[in-house]
């Protein structure tokens, strides 16, 4: 039996995210919210981009700069969020999968664990 509820992990989940975003990139989301779903972590956070980014976004070399520049940051802390998803959920984080929209500021982050969440917080 979990010691909590699934919408507890799911807003410790979404507190631990906003706290890596904040330390690992010097700014945090203006929303975030995190679903369980199978074996699968999905994390929306909006609000996200800099002013600088925003400006950056006005053409096709700045949105590709943007994306590129946030996908690598985010790859080089996989180390942090292996450590999130085993001390919030307990699960071993197999795979990570992200993207950055220019347009609206979002970023979605889809973690694929070793467990099945609906299982465990049933």
């Amino acid at each position: 039996m979990p010691t909590q509820s699934q919408g507890e992990a799911e807003a410790a989940f979404t507190r631990a995210m906003i706290q890596l975003e904040k330390e690992y990139l010097g700014r945090g989301p203006e929303q975030a919210r995190t679903i369980f779903l199978d074996d699968m972590v999905i994390v929306r956070l909006q609000g996200i981009l800099t002013r600088a980014e925003i400006k950056l976004s006005e053409t096709e070399h700045g949105r590709e700069l943007i994306k590129e520049t946030r996908r690598q940051l985010f790859e080089s802390a996989r180390e942090q969020m292996q450590t999130i998803v085993k001390e919030i959920i307990g699960c071993e984080l197999q795979s990570l999968h992200t993207d950055v929209s220019t347009k609206s500021g979002e970023r979605v982050i889809v973690l694929i664990v070793d467990c099945d969440l609906a299982e465990k917080y049933l």
